[in-house]
Parts: structure tokens; C-alpha cells; sequence
């Protein structure tokens, strides 16, 4: 076969050995220890090794191509099930032969890896969901602790881990027990509402053991909204350092929308993020908000050119259905992967379908009826993945139209459906009288 890379490299990485193949020598390979990667890097430059093909295991594959690349080296970062072996005897020395030999004839599909910055903010970002998945355990635990009393607190406001909860969590465990003055802590609309029920779901059986219980998983859920503040301090700092350079975008033409659940405490976010995009608001998107445009950032990238269209981008998401064709069958099958990007679409779109006047809500809700919110929902996200790849790529507006624009213009495709239908077999349509 033609080569199209001559100084190629292959490299099979485990969690102890590194195996690597150049052209014309025969394998070695290195321990994974700092000392020995690098010593594995020098080898590289010595044949002057231009790019080196190399699957992602797990972690592993982080520290190494950063010193690969590092080194100047073009690293071709490929899923593993995309470079399976022949059939026959299957070794470390075999497989990085074979990565090197496919990617020396130019055979692999080069895997999507944002520039370092952008790794830096997408670091940080998914360490900050971890401890908002770990504080959300800690919430559990205090709704179980508070069950075991029978205190049904949580059961009569939206959340325990609101202002009134937590305050009436702390007086509880600083000795309070009279049900009216814990009720009294609660904020004035749920006084207005539910006081009655708040305070009758204040009446508990008491026991030391589950009150212990209950002050351990205060204190963890504190501690992980203090590694959360730390986490946003790094992100403000990292978005300093990327917009540095970059103008001061214009003011915003409308209010900034809120965020309701884990907020970043970064001040201006709204404004580093569009000095990021050189002034695009993102936020004008349905279902968009300042910390999913930061999530976005984060795991795609500021540069969509890397995607060739619209398609391309939904479908490295894991947002669109695939093509199975074997002889004369043809069938769509859903891929099975799902990106960090994907997922943080997917949850836009639940947001979007419970909304009350964008026209995607219809659309969704439409889907839902239909194929069910399974479907519905991965519809959905396609639909807000497009719209973002086309403003983020050409800086397409977006002009929501609402909900009754959207359904007239479903109305009237329906009414031109069935026109067509029945002209097709001789009848004609007539509105019915009223």
C-alpha cells in the first residue's frame, strides 16, 4: 500500500509498559515511569519520528502525549475499537506493529483532542461536576438521616439544600427542637404556602445516632461546596489567562439568564466567556445559560472549524443516528457512544422540553408523543447542537419565534399533507363548520 506517513511511529501503552515500533527497528520498549517516557521520547526524536499513532487507554495516554507533543511530534490519538488486530496471536509487540504500519499507509481516524488551555479549563470543569455529584450524595445522606426521625422536612420544600433547609438543618443540630421556631427560619414565600405543613413535618422521633448521622453529612456536603468554590477560582483564572488578549466584548442587549442550579461564583462570567468568543452570546440559544456555554467551552473548544458541517458535529456527539448497510439492507442504528458534550446537550434539551414558549419545547413535546422522551430527547439535542455549531462557526443568529409561530407553521405543513392526499385520490378538503 502507499505510504503516506514514511516516519511513522506506533506505540501500545499499559499501565506499566509502553511498546514502541518506528521503521527499520526492531520494538522496545519502556516503563511508565516519568524518567522512562521521556528516555521513550528521546528514542522518538532520534529517528526522527514526525508523527506516532497511539490508542487512548483509560489515563494513561495524557502524560505521554504531552511530552510527545511537547517534543514536536504529531500525536495521532485513535480509539481502540476502531484499530483491532487481525485474527491470530495478539501481543503488545504486535499491536503497536500494527498501529504503526496503519498509520504509516494513513488508515487511522485521528481522535478529537482540544488544545492544552482549553484541556486546563476542561480539567478543572469536570473536577467541579465530580464534587456537585459527590454534594448531591451528601444530600441523600441527610434526607435518609432525616427520614430515620420521621421528619419529613424534604418532602414539603423543593430542596433540602436550600437557604431555608439548611438553616433549619443547622438549627436542629445546634439543639433546637420547637417545631414553630424551626418553621420561623424558612424564607417568607414558603411562610406564605406551606408553613402549616413545614411545621407539622417538623414533629420527629429524635435520636442521637441519626442525628449524628445528620451533622456528618452536613459537614461533607460543606466541604465539597468549598471544593467547589476552589474549583471556580481556578476556572475564573484559567478564562483571565485565555481572554487576556482578546477585546472587550459590547454590553449585553438583554438581561443575563439566571442559573438555577450550581451557579459558578465567577464574577463576569457572562462577559469572559463572550470576550472568549469574540462577542458571540451563545445565551440567546434556547436552553442555554452562562455555566452550559462554560461546559461547552470546556469540552469542545473555542475553534468549530474542526467539524466540516453541522452533521460532522452531531455526529462525533454521539447525536446521530447511524448508517448499517449490508447488501440490499439498509438500517439506522443510534451509536451507542456518548461525549461529555453530548450529555451536557442532552440535558439542555430535557430543560428545553419543560419550557412553555420556545418553539423546541413544541417540538419536543411533539417528538415525545410520538416515539417517547427517549427519542425525544436525543431529537432535541441534535436540533440545539446544529444551532450552536452554525452560530459558534458563522455567527448565525438565532430568532426565537415562539411556541405559537411553531405550532401554526406544524399546522399548516399538516393542512398541505392532507391537501396533497386527497387530491391524490379525488376528494377534496373542506373545513368543518363551527
Amino acid at each position: 500500500m502507499k505510504q503516506i506517513h514514511a516516519r511513522a511511529g506506533g506505540i501500545d501503552l499499559g499501565s506499566r509498559q509502553a511498546f514502541v515500533s518506528v521503521p527499520g527497528q526492531p520494538v522496545r520498549h519502556y516503563a511508565t515511569f516519568t524518567e522512562d517516557l521521556a528516555q521513550l521520547v528521546a528514542y522518538l526524536v532520534e529517528n526522527k519520528i514526525t508523527t506516532v499513532a497511539m490508542e487512548a487507554t483509560g489515563v494513561y495516554w495524557i502524560v505521554l502525549y504531552d511530552l510527545i507533543e511537547a517534543a514536536g511530534i504529531e500525536v495521532c490519538l485513535v480509539n481502540g475499537a476502531h484499530v483491532r488486530n487481525v485474527p491470530g496471536r495478539k501481543s503488545d509487540v504486535k499491536d503497536c506493529q500494527w498501529l504503526q504500519q496503519l498509520h504509516r499507509c494513513g488508515l487511522l481516524r485521528k481522535s478529537f483532542v482540544p488544545p492544552e488551555e482549553i484541556r486546563v479549563l476542561r480539567s478543572y470543569r469536570r473536577l467541579r461536576e465530580d464534587h456537585i455529584e459527590r454534594a448531591a450524595d451528601s444530600v441523600r445522606h441527610m434526607q435518609k438521616a432525616l427520614d430515620l426521625m420521621n421528619i419529613k422536612l424534604h418532602t414539603v420544600v423543593s430542596q433540602l439544600h436550600g437557604v431555608s433547609g439548611m438553616r433549619i438543618v443547622d438549627a436542629i443540630l445546634a439543639g433546637e427542637r420547637n417545631s414553630f421556631k424551626l418553621t420561623a427560619l424558612c424564607d417568607e414565600q414558603i411562610l406564605k404556602t406551606k408553613s402549616a405543613a413545614v411545621e407539622k413535618s417538623l414533629h420527629g422521633n429524635w435520636k442521637t445516632e441519626h442525628l449524628f448521622a445528620l451533622g456528618e453529612a452536613r459537614k461533607t456536603w460543606q466541604f465539597y461546596q468549598d471544593r467547589i468554590a476552589a474549583c471556580d477560582r481556578e476556572i475564573d483564572l484559567q478564562l483571565q489567562r485565555m481572554g487576556g488578549d482578546k477585546p472587550e466584548p459590547p454590553p449585553r442587549e438583554d438581561k443575563v439568564k439566571p442559573i438555577r442550579h450550581n451557579a459558578p461564583q465567577i464574577d463576569d462570567l457572562d462577559v469572559k466567556l463572550r470576550r472568549l468568543t469574540d462577542g458571540i452570546d451563545a445565551t440567546r440559544l434556547p436552553g442555554f445559560t452562562d455555566r452550559t456555554v462554560l461546559q461547552l467551552v470546556a469540552e469542545i473548544g473555542l475553534e468549530m472549524s474542526r467539524w466540516a458541517t453541522a452533521g460532522h458535529f452531531t455526529s462525533w456527539l454521539g447525536l446521530a443516528p447511524g448508517l448499517h448497510q449490508s447488501g440490499r439492507k439498509k438500517k439506522t442504528r443510534r451509536g451507542k457512544k456518548k461525549t461529555q458534550a453530548g450529555q451536557i446537550f442532552r440535558l439542555m434539551a430535557q430543560s428545553v422540553g419543560q419550557s412553555k414558549y420556545p418553539a423546541l419545547g413544541g417540538f419536543y413535546r411533539r417528538i415525545r408523543a410520538r416515539r417517547g422522551a427517549s427519542v425525544a430527547i436525543v431529537a432535541t439535542a441534535r436540533k440545539l447542537a446544529v444551532l450552536y455549531w452554525h452560530l459558534m462557526r458563522y455567527g448565525t443568529a438565532y430568532v426565537e419565534q415562539g411556541l405559537a409561530a411553531y405550532e401554526e407553521a406544524y399546522r399548516q405543513t399538516q393542512l398541505k399533507r392532507l391537501q396533497n392526499q386527497a387530491s391524490r385520490l379525488g376528494f377534496t378538503l373542506a373545513p368543518q363548520p363551527a
